[in-house]
């Protein structure tokens, strides 16, 4: 769980490096923000600031905003019954993102899973992702991804965004962001 304080915080950092991308948000965007710290409370090491644009039945537009080396932690969009996971295009708009995917383990990594959870961390295989590059995950692929040391904005294009299905390599993670109501 955060603080309040600590929402509005991460929104205005969140903000101002929307600003200095050149990518515009409205005052009613700003108000939705999601600050997700994955129930971990290391909000700094392990989170995401997320505005979603549009979530129908068959699309999802959202900009994530992830602060110096925040990590997004290890997950999958499954397919449950007949219903296919989610399909997502990741498009660098600013900063650099390090994308981890299954494959050839990269022997020498840009990005180092958060201290402590490193168990949580299966697939190795590195995607650079700089401002124009974009990357697409198919459905029940494993991923992970980590912002440079400047912080990074990834747009995400995908089929409908379903985050109570994610499924998550560490078991302490809860999806869903708590926000203190003080």
């Amino acid at each position: 769980m955060i603080t309040r304080e600590q929402y509005r915080e991460t929104v205005e950092k969140a903000v101002r490096m929307l600003d200095r991308a050149g990518l515009p948000i409205t005052p009613a965007e700003r108000e939705r923000f999601e600050v997700a710290d994955f129930g971990l409370g290391e909000l700094e090491r392990t989170g995401l600031e997320i505005i979603t644009y549009v979530n129908t039945e068959r699309v999802c537009a959202k900009e994530i905003v992830m602060l110096p080396r925040q990590t997004c932690p290890e997950h999958w969009h499954p397919t449950v019954g007949d219903v296919k996971g989610k399909e997502e295009t990741f498009r660098c708009r600013w900063g650099t993102v390090y994308l981890y995917v299954p494959g050839t383990p990269t022997a020498e990594p840009a990005c180092q899973a958060p201290a402590g959870s490193e168990a949580y961390y299966t697939v190795r295989h590195e995607v650079l992702l700089k401002p124009g590059d974009q990357y697409t995950l198919f459905p029940d692929t494993r991923h992970w991804f980590q912002a440079g040391p400047e912080g990074a904005i990834v747009s995400e294009f995908s089929t409908r965004s379903t985050d109570d299905s994610d499924r998550f390599t560490d078991p302490r993670i809860k999806r869903v962001p708590e926000v203190e109501n003080k």
